[in-house]
This record gives structure tokens, sequence and C-alpha cells, in this order.
């Protein structure tokens, strides 16, 4: 394990703790456990089953998906950061946490130390998030514990609670139970799922139980109302870049230096918040003297606005605004 190096980025700090990883592990153990992590990431998987069985599938996850969910996580964490300016949590609990993407994330986005507790039902998870943990300055405090994610989950009183890509292992009754226990135990919760029209659907059932628990929406919605897209009709999602170390790109088959994650999300919270008016809620269309963008607004409501070279400044700046990123453009 490399030593922690202070003034690196939380990124870097991630990629480098993962490049040991896979030291010994034979290369077909490593790219069997990948594919069937695969097919149970894409598919579904039974709630008394965790995904993670051992140590082998444990490196191969961390390797193959820990950078991506890691980069998800920290897009919805800045995006509700935004809607809470001034606001940080004083404690972080990670539920289904693994090897502790979502805790690398929080501590990228509000850097300090606090009280941070990673609930999960794999050992071997837990056994290597520790050890990732090392290379965390922020980390070493951390409690990683062993807990059921379902019905029978106790979360105790904490500012925030995140559960990325979780609700999809999980039956219908233990994914309600797994979501009222988040809002009722935190100041703020953030979700994220996979950007598929099932992870959408898991998010925006999600997010209705905290509307209903009392939580505002600060992220990605601009309202806390139903949201304007018609089920069956299309899905809200959004990319994230992930950059690719050479261990990545060996677990995963690829050549190119980096890839994007799609995720969908939603970040709540008890206290007022202020979300954005709009959200660029697909990847913007520049052509020639314009910029199209598809935008999700507080009436609620989707709309396409078209910024031509006539509106100046606003232009230019349509032309930098990114997938997921706020409208207008803070000042």
């Amino acid at each position: 394990m490399n030593a922690p190096v202070s003034s690196v980025s939380p990124a870097d700090a991630l990629r480098a703790a993962l490049a040991g990883l896979l030291d010994g592990l034979p290369p077909k153990a490593a790219a069997q456990a990948v594919e069937r992590l695969i097919a149970n990431y894409r598919g579904r998987t039974p709630t008394d089953a965790p995904v993670l069985r051992d140590r082998s599938d444990v490196a191969a996850y961390a390797a193959y998906r820990m950078p991506a969910t890691f980069e998800a996580v920290c897009a919805a964490l800045a995006a509700f950061a935004e809607a809470a300016p001034g606001w940080t949590p004083g404690g972080h609990v990670d539920v289904g946490g693994g090897t502790g993407a979502a805790t690398w994330a929080v501590g990228a986005t509000w850097p300090g130390e606090r009280p941070v507790t990673v609930l999960d039902w794999a050992e071997p998870a837990l056994a290597l998030g520790r050890e990732l943990a090392a290379a965390h300055p922020a980390l070493r405090t951390a409690e990683w514990r062993r807990s059921r994610i379902g019905a029978e989950l106790t979360i105790e009183s904490t500012d925030l609670v995140t559960v990325s890509y979780v609700l999809g292992e999980l039956t219908d009754a233990d994914r309600a139970a797994v979501v009222d226990a988040a809002a009722r135990a935190a100041q703020a919760v953030v979700i994220v799922e996979p950007g598929t029209p099932d992870g959408y659907a898991r998010v925006l059932e999600a997010r209705d139980r905290l509307v209903r628990a009392g939580l505002h929406v600060a992220a990605p919605c601009p309202h806390s109302a139903a949201c304007p897209i018609a089920p069956g009709t299309d899905w809200c999602h959004f990319s994230a870049r992930v950059s690719r170390s050479s261990l990545h790109r060996q677990v995963k088959g690829g050549s190119l230096a980096y890839e994007d994650e799609k995720f969908a999300y939603v970040a709540a919270a008890r206290f007022p918040v202020a979300p954005a008016p709009a959200r660029v809620v697909r990847r913007p269309q520049i052509r020639k003297g314009q910029v199209l963008l598809d935008l999700c607004e507080t009436e609620p409501a989707l709309r396409r606005a078209t910024v031509t070279k006539r509106h100046g400044e606003l232009y230019r700046a349509a032309r930098d605004t990114d997938w997921g990123d706020p409208w207008p453009p803070a000042p």
C-alpha cells in the first residue's frame, strides 16, 4: 500500500491505493470475478445474497467499480453542496458502502475529519475498505461495521447519509425500509443509482419517500414537486467523466484513458436549500451560432431553450455548460 501523500487529490490518492489490489491475484480469477460482478451489477441480486463474496471478488470490484462510483457520487455531492452553501456535514453514515467509494467522495467534497460509519453486509468488502482508508487521513478513524441492509437496518442520528449503488440489490420492502431509515436518521440524504431506466425508477421512488418524510429536494431537481417526465417515456440521468489508470484499463479491458459513468441521483435535506432555478438534463447541442439546452425548471416543467450569439455572455456560458449543470450559471 502506498503511503498517503497530503498534497495529492482524493481521486489520485484513491487510484494509488487501488494500484496494488490485484497483485498476486491470477488474471483469470480477476477476469471471472469482474464478469460475474458485471452480470450482478446490470441485473438483480436477491437481498439475502451479497454481491461481494470473498477477497478476489472485492479486489476485482474495487478496481472495476470504485473509480466510477467515486466520480458519480462526487458529482451528486457537488450539486448538493451548491444548493446548500456553507453547510458541512459533521458526521456521515454510508449505507451499503462496501469498500468506501462514497466516503472518499464525501471527503473530496467537504475536506476535514468527521465521524464516519460504513455499513455493509459483506465483511470482505469492509476489510478492504479499512485497508484502502489507510491512504486517506480523514478516514483512518472511520468505523467499518457489518450490518444487514434491509428492514432491520438501524442508522444512528447523523448529518449525512449516502446510499450509492445499493437499492438495486434489495427487495421492494427492504428498499423502502432503507430509504425511510435514512430519512429518519439524517439531516441530508444523497442516493445514487446507475443511470438506467431501472436505476432512475428506484431513485424516483426514493425521492418520493424522502419528500413525504419532510425533506426538501436540493438536486438535481429545481423543485420538490412531482417529476415532469412521464413514466415510461424517458428517464433522468447524468454523466461523470472517469479517468482510467492503467490498472483500471486492464481490469475493464478498455484502451481509452477515460470513460463516462451514467448515473441517476437525488439529494435532499431537512433544512432550507436553494436548488438551481433550472438544470440541464441532456447533453447540450452546440450548433453554428446557437446552443440548445434541455432544461428541467422550477414550475415544474421540461423546456428546450435556444441560446444564440445575440445573448452575448449567456451564449458564451451556454457553450461551456455541461450535462447536469445548473442554468443559468451563477454570476
